[in-house]
């Protein structure tokens, strides 16, 4: 087999099984796309997809090397994902039914993701550093060929990971479509918001 398209298949295996398997950004597309919908979660996705590239592409320049030079840099990192992730949680949980259009006296209004908001996220999620790492430190190709194989498991990991995780968004909206009364979406926000909070387990 040729190199290339052996490299190439190898690396969209991998993108393929980080993308696609649960985490915090699946569990938070799944819970955006049955109380949003597909179109209103499309700026979280392209922000999710976008954010893996970048820091794909942050590792490759070197900054992962700063976590191993400087240990209390990832520690600091930990904790805020940890207090981020959280507070998503909480978000999650408590959103309101998305047929409620009245609101409480100083209560806002749920809202999906913005583009912005998800692809920064990936600065802060540990299973989004641990694969880039990984990747990098994996599928590189050391002298001339660094940069190319670098750009190359950027392209990938966008090709095979934008449909994943649109994948488990349109999942989403076929939940909402099952979710018929206030109680069964209240308890369908609850459950996605100890989901997101479970994923702490990937960062301790």
């Amino acid at each position: 087999m040729d190199t290339t398209l052996q490299l190439l298949l190898s690396i969209a295996v991998f993108a393929a099984a980080m993308t696609g398997t649960p985490g915090p950004n699946n569990i938070m597309l799944t819970a955006s796309g049955a109380n949003f919908g597909f179109a209103r979660t499309l700026p979280h996705l392209v922000g999710v997809s976008l954010g893996v590239a970048s820091l794909i592409g942050t590792v490759a320049g070197g900054l992962g090397v700063l976590f191993e030079a400087f240990p209390v840099v990832q520690q600091g990192l930990r904790l805020a994902a940890g207090a981020y992730l959280l507070y998503l949680a909480w978000r999650i949980g408590t959103a309101p039914p998305p047929a409620r259009q009245a609101l409480q006296p100083g209560e806002a209004a749920a809202r999906p993701m913005r583009f912005h908001e998800a692809l920064l996220f990936q600065y802060v999620n540990p299973k989004a550093w641990a694969m880039a790492i990984t990747a990098v430190g994996s599928f590189t190709i050391s002298g001339e060929g660094y940069w190319w194989s670098a750009g190359l498991i950027v392209a990938v990991f966008m090709m095979v990971g934008f449909p994943l995780t649109s994948g488990w968004a349109a999942f989403g909206v076929l939940l909402g479509r099952v979710l018929s009364s206030p109680q069964s979406w209240r308890w369908f926000n609850r459950v996605m918001g100890m989901l997101t909070a479970s994923c702490l387990v990937f960062i301790w």
